[in-house]
């Protein structure tokens, strides 16, 4: 498997995506909860760098897929607070 997958032409963190789409497949109303954010925000620490793909990613995460709104204030948060020490 690559590390990227391109959607129209950019490149994203295809684990990332790959997480994103499993959370939301299935079970539930298909939007990430609070439990997926932080699901989502531990797969971007992995590295313990904030990438300009993987910020990316995350901006498509956040364009393309439905939140709730709290996991969306809560992910916001955090990956705000974890990027400043980066």
């Amino acid at each position: 498997m690559s590390y990227y997958k391109t959607i129209n032409g950019k490149k994203y963190d295809a684990e990332i995506l790959e997480l994103a789409d499993k959370l939301t497949a299935g079970a539930g109303d298909g939007r990430l909860s609070v439990d997926d954010a932080r699901k989502l925000l531990e797969a971007v620490k992995d590295g313990n760098t904030y990438t300009d793909i993987e910020k990316d990613t995350i901006a498509y995460v956040r364009d393309n897929y439905n939140w709730t709104d709290a996991a969306d204030e809560w992910f916001r948060t955090e990956i705000r607070k974890w990027a400043a020490t980066k």
